[in-house]
């Protein structure tokens, strides 16, 4: 019998239901044993053609998480502006925990990918897609041993590929904060802050083809 018990199911949706970009972390350190667990899960990720994109940067140099975060503030306030007549609620929001946290580390897609062609022939993108499913893995790894994680994405990434000297064709993705928090948010902190809401998963999937937009709900 293929299926696992249902206590170890009901674990698994729970981590997923559970799961949280985390923002507000405390200082603490993070447990070597438990971060090279974190690291592995991230690794056992599907990835397209076994080409395993994923590669990840451990920030230990406190003034190198200083720069990082230099660069969040700046890309920050240039986000800010995009938005219009968001900004300022934009401004208010708290969008990283790059000095708070235990541990940051830098996921990045690996140089030289163009040697893999097994399924990026016609989808290239395909590596990145394979490094979101690493995250994800750590991600879900991470709340069940009770450790928050933050995926930051506010930052040039030319500027940041420059500053941790990655080889030309790697690029950063996400600046991973991880650590240990006071509470949970009980809510993704995007729809607690009323910035956004999770959509209608109904409205969501679709049979056979894309729908005529006519017949189509707006989201509400």
């Amino acid at each position: 019998m293929n299926r696992y018990p249902q206590s170890d199911i009901d674990a698994v949706y729970r981590a997923i239901r559970e799961r949280r970009d985390m923002r507000h972390f405390k200082a603490d350190p993070v447990d070597p044993d438990m971060l090279q667990r974190l690291l592995a899960a991230a690794h056992f990720a599907p990835s397209v053609g076994f080409m395993q994109p994923w590669r990840f940067i451990r920030i230990r140099s406190a003034e190198l998480r200083q720069q990082l975060h230099a660069l969040v503030e700046e890309e920050r306030v240039q986000t800010a502006r995009a938005l219009g007549e968001r900004e300022d609620e934009f401004m208010k929001l708290k969008v990283e925990g790059v000095l708070d946290c235990g541990e940051v580390l830098v996921a990045a897609l690996m140089d030289k990918r163009e040697c893999h062609v097994f399924g990026r022939r016609t989808l290239p993108e395909m590596d990145l897609a394979s490094v979101a499913c690493a995250i994800q893995n750590m991600w879900l790894a991470a709340r069940a041993e009770g450790l928050g994680l933050g995926w930051v994405s506010i930052f040039d990434p030319a500027k940041l590929a420059a500053l941790l000297a990655m080889p030309e064709g790697a690029r950063p993705i996400a600046i991973l904060c991880i650590g240990h928090v006071e509470a949970f948010y009980e809510k993704p902190m995007l729809e607690q802050e009323n910035w956004a809401h999770r959509q209608n998963l109904a409205e969501l999937v679709w049979e056979d083809r894309w729908p005529d937009p006519a017949d189509r709900k707006s989201p509400g």
